[in-house]
């Protein structure tokens, strides 16, 4: 149930809707232009059944009265309002705060009070900066003026450009009143922000809250925003900022830990209206401050946004790996530990995975050990289910369990042909499906790792089944790649040459007798020793790949070798492999 409250700050009834739990914490929602408290629809369920929630109208918006002052919509005003609410809705106790666009520019004044945290007791700001800080950031760059520090200012001041016009006292009015509709304000912030129209909740009022609002600009400008204040907060304070917003730079933020004691930065892949395209993100990422501002352990998505905090390049990172009991995928496990992440290892071999996660352990890491056959795909979302549930969601997957098969395609039984498909292609593409739509569903982007093989672009005798399936999961990659950009998530395809591992010693050899099978693991697995390139080398390329988002990575001199004469001259790849055979 929803309860309509009216607050009252000098000649303005401010409306407040109260819904969820009513002896819960507070949670305060605000909106900005041309918004009401319908941009919180999305939002707001995921709060009730925990925290008392409020969400406000803004004057000039909705229900609240609009003043008929033309400078008397403003960002002082607006903060005015806020405390009203506050002090009249929950005079016992600071709320926690999570606002938008204006509103969260408005919010910016309050924390910044030095009273703030009888007021408020965090606050998370989505897309709407302190004026206070943005100013003196634009002047700390500018004071020293380098290409870069000149760049970062001006692109910033042409972001806001746009609230130059709307600040116009006739023109933005006429072209609203007489072009503008609720049909084609959805279509726009659909096209732009990739949220479904059903999705964008606009008012009954929406037209005239829009023509209301733009006195918000007017006012703003004629307050001079760029004026030097000094403005500390010892409100714990959160900053998410979209990747596309159009009116707000990630780089305008680059300062805040110099005003805010504790400030936590969340960079989403997403544009501006985030409460319409991204609301679970808001839900738990306001929560996650909330439980951390009341005592409870940092959620390590939370830790991993801490501003001024120093930190190794994967730490308070989730790393899921499957074949991670032997080989790359052990030695990748222990490369991404040292660098500080939190490691779930996954082997069909169980003793194995838990041999890793000792590993891990004993050089001061955290791992978790799992048995997974990446075959099953009803065992892989199992196990997902079960590492989301314990663990959160991944920040870097790395499907890297596979197997070997040898010997003349006429020669390989269906059987066996198979078992190379479901392992090494059906294994990766089960793991990308059970972990890929959370990883893109969170928003905070991360990193796919499939590992092909030189074989992915080697056509040879005697290795069909195994090609085939490392280039079927080449492929897979390129496409998944395309997919998952737009989620800021990156898929990187990993293709080792000869590097000595224990899948020779294990790699099915068809149309030989067992002892002539045994006779060429043996052969085999001495030439890949004397090659001598380690696993851990390999390791190392993972780690570079996912640190810079490199697509295609061949790993070994003859990897990179191959790779290039494949692309440029497979005609002469064709014949040598024609001619040649390595599998006797």
């Amino acid at each position: 149930m929803v309860v309509q409250h009216l607050v009252r700050n000098g000649a303005v009834d401010i409306a407040v809707y109260e819904q969820g739990t009513p002896d819960g914490p507070t949670l305060l929602l605000l909106h900005g232009w041309p918004d009401t408290h319908h941009l919180w629809d999305n939002v707001a369920p995921e709060f009730l059944d925990r925290f008392r929630v409020l969400s406000v109208d803004n004057r000039g918006h909705g229900a609240s009265t609009n003043p008929p002052g033309s400078l008397d919509i403003s960002v002082e005003k607006l903060a005015q309002d806020y405390v009203a609410v506050i002090e009249e809705l929950s005079p016992d106790e600071p709320v926690h705060v999570l606002a938008h666009d204006w509103g969260s520019v408005a919010m910016w004044e309050i924390v910044c009070r030095p009273d703030a945290r009888r007021l408020v007791a965090s606050f998370t700001s989505v897309s709407g900066p302190s004026l206070a800080h943005t100013a003196q950031w634009a002047r700390s760059r500018l004071a020293r003026p380098t290409p870069r520090n000149i760049a970062l200012p001006l692109a910033q001041l042409g972001s806001f450009a746009y609230s130059t016009i709307l600040a116009l006292p006739a023109l933005p009015h006429a072209a609203i009143r007489t072009t503008m509709s609720e049909e084609r304000w959805r279509a726009i912030l659909s096209n732009s922000e990739g949220a479904r129209p059903d999705k964008i909740h606009l008012a009954p009022t929406f037209k005239q809250d829009m023509v209301n609002g733009l006195r918000i600009y007017r006012a703003t400008w004629f307050a001079n925003p760029l004026r030097a204040r000094d403005a500390r907060t010892e409100v714990p304070v959160q900053i998410i900022i979209g990747t596309r917003d159009p009116a707000v730079r990630q780089s305008a933020y680059s300062d805040e830990d110099r005003w805010a004691e504790e400030v936590w930065l969340r960079v989403v892949k997403g544009g501006h209206w985030l409460p319409f395209s991204h609301p679970e993100l808001l839900a738990s990422a306001t929560v996650e401050l909330i439980d951390a501002t009341a005592g409870a352990p940092p959620a390590r998505s939370l830790r991993r946004a801490r501003m001024g905090a120093h930190r190794r390049p994967f730490e308070d990172q989730l790393v899921v790996i499957t074949g991670g009991g032997s080989g790359i995928g052990r030695e990748t496990a222990l490369a991404f530990a040292r660098d500080g992440a939190e490691i779930v290892v996954s082997d069909i071999d169980m003793a194995a995975a838990e041999d890793t996660v000792g590993l891990i352990a004993g050089a001061g890491g955290m791992g978790h050990a799992y048995r997974l056959d990446v075959s099953d795909a009803a065992a892989v979302a199992r196990h997902a289910d079960e590492v989301l549930a314990v663990h959160g969601v991944p920040d870097v997957l790395i499907n890297n369990a596979g197997i070997g098969q040898a010997g003349r395609f006429l020669d390989t039984s269906a059987e066996d042909f198979q078992r190379v498909l479901d392992v090494n292609l059906s294994g990766v593409v089960n793991g990308c499906r059970a972990f890929a739509g959370a990883m893109a569903d969170r928003g905070l982007g991360g990193h796919i790792v499939n590992l092909a093989s030189m074989a992915a672009y080697t056509p040879q005798q005697g290795f069909t089944a195994y090609s085939t399936s490392k280039a079927a999961v080449f492929m897979f990659s390129d496409c998944l790649r395309t997919e998952l950009a737009a989620a800021g998530i990156g898929v990187s395809t990993i293709c080792p040459g000869i590097v000595h591992t224990n899948i020779v010693r294990t790699t099915r050899m068809a149309g030989v007798s067992p002892a002539q099978e045994a006779r060429m693991r043996e052969r085999y697995d001495r030439l890949y020793r004397m090659r001598g390139y380690t696993p851990d080398k390999v390791a190392a390329q993972i780690v570079r790949a996912v640190q810079k988002n490199k697509k295609i990575v061949p790993v070994t001199p003859e990897s990179r070798a191959q790779y290039y004469l494949w692309r440029f001259a497979p005609g002469l790849v064709r014949f040598v492999t024609e001619r040649t055979r390595l599998v006797r």
